[in-house]
């Protein structure tokens, strides 16, 4: 287990392990995946705390989104798994919560005395530190490469839960722009018990991007991540003078986040990758919903429990798929969650196995086959 002093000792703490030799849990792809093409890539850009009424019925705080929207797919029923931020991040990357329903730090365990573990006295609490396979494992094994991009991240494969903080500032800039529970991959073991040799190549900050874009060399899977005044999430006046004031929330704060994501998905669809012939997709969605959708509206779906402390639904959420080669103008109404697109990713990969609530057919688990569809290319 990491102590304060281990994980705060160096901003070089760090990483990951062997993924091969890892297997997924049980869950055999259905005929469903043939409806999946390949692709090559598929980035994941990740917003927070929006509902979809919140963006999609408001164009003029989000031009970007509703452009993308409607030019490629949107997803009119998509739904998150549980409140807080961080079970939905892992449940991205491993098919299920885990029983996490805060955002205590990957190291925290029930009881834990610690200033990033402030929940482990509640009742249910679990172990955050999960010995379960994941997204990265299963790529690994099919010799695909995969990457997080997170801004501000203090530096490459950091263990740090928060950054800066006041025992680690960075002049000028508020507290707690990078955040990590944003950040699903590291709550596994595979990834943060491996040496920092390895886990420096995997968690990266968006200078990388940058470089990773221009050079062409782009892992199979994109994670994407940027800060919290970047993300819609915000950041309070206890985070210090420098924060920016349309970072505080409110309209200015989605209007923010828009123009960061419209920056982020204009970077990729200029590259190089993308004229190419192979099959890219860029999935832009949120962690979960600002809890204030509408009392009429449920509030996940696909197995989704209400009376779970970590499943009873995570609230609609947006959620846009960006394809090169793919279709145009659709709207998809198909129930789908997280652990939908985690499958879709899979499906798209040729993984033939699905981890954890990705393969849950019998409880409407579906690739996302409208929105992923290509059109035939001539040579």
């Amino acid at each position: 287990m990491f102590g304060r002093a281990a994980i705060f000792g160096s901003f070089l703490v760090a990483f990951v392990g062997t993924w091969a030799s890892a297997q997924a849990a049980p869950g055999a792809a259905d005929e469903s995946s043939r409806a999946i093409p390949n692709y090559d890539h598929i980035f994941v850009v990740i917003a927070e705390n929006k509902s979809f009424s919140h963006i999609m019925d408001h164009p003029d705080l989000t031009p970007n989104l509703h452009r993308l929207a409607n030019e490629y797919g949107l997803a009119t029923q998509f739904y998150a798994e549980v409140h807080s931020s961080e079970g939905n991040y892992v449940a991205m990357v491993g098919g299920d919560t885990f029983g996490i329903h805060d955002d205590d730090a990957f190291y925290c365990k029930p009881g834990l005395v610690d200033e990033f573990c402030p929940a482990s006295r509640a009742n249910g609490y679990v172990e955050h530190s999960l010995r379960e396979p994941s997204l990265p494992d299963q790529l690994a094994a099919h010799g695909l490469s995969w990457k997080g991009y997170f801004e501000n991240l203090p530096a490459p494969g950091s263990l740090m839960p928060r950054w800066p903080t006041n025992m680690y500032p960075a002049k000028g800039q508020p507290n707690s722009l990078y955040a990590a529970k944003h950040n699903g991959f590291v709550n596994f073991a595979t990834v943060h018990d491996a040496p920092y040799a390895e886990r420096k190549e995997y968690f990266v900050n968006f200078q990388q991007l940058d470089a990773d874009l221009a050079s062409g060399r782009v892992p199979n899977y994109a994670h994407i991540v940027p800060n919290q005044c970047n993300d819609m999430h915000g950041l309070g006046r206890g985070d210090g003078a420098d924060v920016p004031e349309d970072c505080h929330g409110g309209d200015a704060i989605v209007r923010r986040g828009d123009a960061e994501i419209g920056m982020l998905v204009d970077k990729i669809t200029r590259s190089k990758i993308w004229s190419d012939k192979g099959n890219v997709a860029i999935v832009v969605t949120f962690d979960e919903n600002d809890k204030a959708g509408r009392s009429d509206e449920s509030q996940g779906c696909c197995g989704y429990d209400p009376h779970s402390l970590a499943n009873f639904g995570g609230g609609r959420i947006p959620t846009i798929v960006i394809t090169n080669h793919g279709p145009r103008h659709v709207t998809d109404a198909t129930p789908y969650n997280h652990y939908s697109l985690l499958r879709t990713t899979e499906a798209a990969f040729g993984i033939k196995t699905y981890l954890g609530h990705a393969a849950d057919s019998d409880k409407g688990v579906v690739v996302m086959a409208p929105l992923f569809s290509v059109q035939e290319q001539k040579n």
